[in-house]
């Protein structure tokens, strides 16, 4: 037993001394009237690089709505930082850092996680890099979360049992081969031992639409919903646990208008099963914006196909 944990303990240094020196302190500075008196208001979060040209993935919560970004590389240096973009859907951003020679991250496969599986999360729950990015260190103890947020809905989350404290937000969760499988994000600071964290494969998306289009681009139909589980799927009469539960119909949105209602639970995209929300994700991106997508619905205890027009997300 002893072997054992001393072998996990050598896995768990060996994955954040892979992974620290590409963790960056993110500080975002606004201007607020209070009074007639202008005051700098500050958030403090973590990021980590992605690319080899300077390019950092955070939390989008951690930069929208501020006017200065800088960030603290691990070798101590405050350099400035700009937007690139920001996918609030995802709570994803995008910084460039110019003057700064940051190691990229090795970017894992969130598909292929396992609830069980020890992970760790990186950050600078302090705002500072003295000393390094602390640890915090456990499981996956859920896949597939959604959470409600700030009136948002968050869908396909990884649940962890590291603390994750709103310093870290924006930060690497990682695997004992200190490869990144998510950016954790603390929008429940208090939740009561667990965290999320922002599957790395919508990372590794977003970065290649950045690629190609020089912008964020989402297929989109305005639902938000989560898994059926076997527990939804007795409830409500379906022959196996697979699909997605409404919960939200976004007003205007390409499902409201095919008549989608929250309780429908989708069961295909064009004739093909829809497992869960990753799924229908995954499906929609092979759609193009304009592209027609057929949906079957199963709702009020009848199946229903409603043609729905696939938009650029909002």
């Amino acid at each position: 037993m002893v072997g054992l944990a001393e072998d996990l303990q050598e896995r768990v240094i060996r994955a954040y001394e892979k992974v620290r020196d590409s963790v960056v302190s993110v500080t975002a500075v606004k201007v607020l009237d209070f009074l007639f008196v202008r005051e700098p208001v500050s958030g403090l979060g973590s990021g980590v690089a992605v690319s080899e040209d300077g390019l950092v993935a955070t939390n989008a919560h951690v930069v929208e709505g501020f006017e200065e970004i800088s960030v603290t590389t691990p070798g101590g240096d405050h350099v400035r930082a700009e937007v690139v973009d920001v996918d609030p859907h995802y709570d994803i951003a995008f910084l460039r850092v110019e003057r700064a020679r940051l190691k990229p991250a090795e970017l894992g496969d969130s598909d292929s996680l396992r609830v069980g599986q020890f992970v760790v999360a990186v950050g600078n729950p302090f705002g500072q890099l003295l000393g390094g990015p602390s640890l915090t260190f456990g499981v996956v103890s859920g896949l597939g979360r959604s959470l409600r947020a700030e009136g948002k809905i968050y869908e396909n989350l990884i649940q962890t049992d590291a603390p994750v404290n709103p310093g870290n937000s924006g930060g690497p969760l990682v695997d004992l081969e200190g490869r990144v499988v998510g950016i954790t994000t603390a929008m429940i600071p208090f939740a009561q031992g667990i965290g999320f964290a922002i599957p790395i494969n919508e990372v590794k998306y977003a970065l290649a639409q950045l690629e190609k289009y020089g912008r964020i681009l989402r297929p989109w139909i305005g639902v938000y919903g989560l898994d059926v589980n076997p527990a939804i799927a007795y409830q409500l009469g379906l022959p196996r646990a697979a699909g997605v539960l409404v919960l939200r119909v976004v007003p205007g949105s390409p499902a409201a208008r095919a008549g989608v209602k929250p309780g429908a639970v989708i069961l295909k995209l064009d004739g093909s099963e829809v497992k869960g929300t990753g799924d229908l994700v995954s499906k929609l991106r092979q759609k193009e914006v304009g592209e027609k997508a057929v949906l079957e619905v199963f709702y009020a205890g009848t199946l229903r196909r409603l043609q729905v027009t696939v938009e650029e997300a909002p």
